[in-house]
């Protein structure tokens, strides 16, 4: 009845709009579009991978709990009620702990929620960002699910844009794709064990040369510094030499001028 009643409305407000103007709709098989996604499938099957390890988990601990069950009613007869008490006591703490299991990993918010959630909800995503481009591009008015709980009695191929829908996502892809490379490309690159220890001994080299040439420059700055200093000295000591000269020189006139 709710199918039949939302078809009802559905086709009541296209025919009402349909006398205003001519309406473009058209359809996808979300299923079909998914099934061909190279992503959904790698997700579906990571999320069937960790559900088949969380059946495993409970099915071990649902055949531990038959098997304490048959052991009390093998020993029943055997045991003291005490002792009955306490194996029954147990096994309800089992039973309770595998209820528990089950709503952690299959409850409304279980983890098989939440990872469906984390693994699926982005491909879907992308689907609706295609059929909302398509959409606005091609100026449709309505888009239906062909596998959702809206019946369609009838539909023309040519309307289904679930291909279109597909090309979109690829081009998308291909578009990421291609700027990822070009990110990893400009991005630095991870230099391996040798290439690091062949960086770190070119750069001790490379100190090693530079302390080596400070060092030379150091010692010819000391040189020219020591040249200097005897070149100072030696005009020092000529000048002393040409001034005792001289005054020799003018001594040795004082003493003929006063013969």
């Amino acid at each position: 009845m709710k199918k039949i009643f939302l078809l009802t409305v559905l086709l009541f407000t296209i025919s009402i709009s349909w006398s205003q103007r001519s309406q473009i709709i058209a359809y996808i098989d979300m299923e079909y579009i998914l099934e061909n996604v190279p992503e959904y499938l790698e997700a579906q099957n990571t999320l069937d991978r960790k559900v088949g390890k969380w059946r495993q988990k409970l099915d071990k601990q649902a055949r531990y709990i038959e098997v304490l069950k048959t052991d009390l009613a093998n020993e029943k007869v055997i045991l003291t009620k005490d002792l009955i008490l306490e194996k029954e006591e147990e096994i309800s703490i089992k039973h309770n702990e595998l209820r528990r299991l089950e709503s952690l990993y299959f409850g409304p918010k279980g983890d098989m929620f939440a990872l469906r959630k984390q693994l699926v909800k982005p491909i879907q995503d992308q689907v609706y960002n295609a059929i909302q481009n398509i959409s606005a591009r091609k100026k449709y008015d309505f888009v239906f699910d062909k596998s959702s709980e809206l019946v369609m009695l009838y539909s023309n191929k040519k309307y289904d844009i679930s291909d279109l829908v597909l090309g979109t996502i690829d081009k998308t892809r291909l578009i990421t794709d291609r700027d990822a490379k070009i990110k990893e490309r400009n991005a630095p690159k991870e230099l391996t064990s040798q290439q690091k220890e062949a960086l770190a001994q070119r750069e001790v080299l490379v100190e090693k040369r530079a302390a080596a040439q400070e060092l030379k420059k150091k010692a010819i700055l000391e040189r020219r510094e020591a040249q200097l200093k005897k070149r100072e000295e030696k005009r020092d000591l000529l000048r002393k030499k040409r001034a005792a000269l001289k005054k020799k020189r003018e001594d040795a006139k004082k003493d003929q001028t006063k013969q």
